[in-house]
């Protein structure tokens, strides 16, 4: 923990916040129009962080560098159409992470466009919680999209396992397991498991120069 530096750690803060609500926002937010009012009636379908936010999960976010939300319930049987839809929900996610990073980049770019000299700190702090934001949020899009349990792209490929009942049901059960300790061990052992920082700095780093402004 003497690496660990509060201030940095608040302005990561604003990102985290907003990309875990939009995320399971978007789940709740698809699950009910596809048929399901489960996430509805718990009031999953709210822009509110409190209703989305684990706690625990949330520490864990802020000092390890992964955590969770509070997962966002359907029932399947609701669906209108159950084997598209279960899709749809696990997609909409990430995709609103995606949605977001690029949103937050276009400001993010107008912004720049127009500073000036004055106030010059409070626009370097502007700018500093803006490039977390952008970049926690192309992180929650990757890291969700990884195909283990009970990441969201999981659903990816579970759905083309169905046909072999004992390796579905293996990596559906076990999935959570397999996954933090394939954090666990990427963190003792300083291999990079989960090589995902790459490719959050390729979309970062990459649509940013798309919109004319390089890092």
């Amino acid at each position: 923990m003497d690496n660990f530096d509060l201030f940095r750690t608040l302005k990561f803060l604003p990102g985290i916040i907003l990309g875990l609500t939009i995320h399971e926002f978007s789940h709740a937010f698809i699950a009910n129009r596809c048929g399901d009012s489960t996430s509805k009636d718990q009031g999953r379908v709210t822009l509110n962080p409190f209703k989305h936010i684990d706690p625990l999960g949330f520490i864990m976010l802020l000092v390890a560098g992964f955590g969770w939300a509070k997962p966002v319930e359907f029932d399947e049987k609701n669906l209108r159409n159950p084997k598209t839809d279960v899709l749809k929900i696990a997609i909409a996610g990430p995709a609103s992470n995606a949605l977001l990073a690029m949103l937050l980049s276009v400001i993010f770019v107008i912004f720049k466009n127009l500073e000036t000299t004055d106030f010059y700190y409070g626009k370097f702090l502007i700018t500093e919680l803006f490039v977390y934001a952008i970049y926690i949020n192309w992180g929650l899009f990757i890291f969700n999209l990884i195909p283990i349990p009970p990441l969201d792209g999981s659903h990816l490929l579970l759905s083309y396992l169905k046909k072999f009942p004992s390796l579905y049901n293996a990596l559906y059960k076990y999935g959570t397991l397999v996954l933090f300790g394939l954090i666990i061990i990427s963190a003792i052992s300083k291999v990079n498991l989960l090589p995902i920082w790459p490719a959050i700095e390729f979309l970062g780093e990459g649509f940013l120069s798309v919109l004319g402004y390089n890092l």
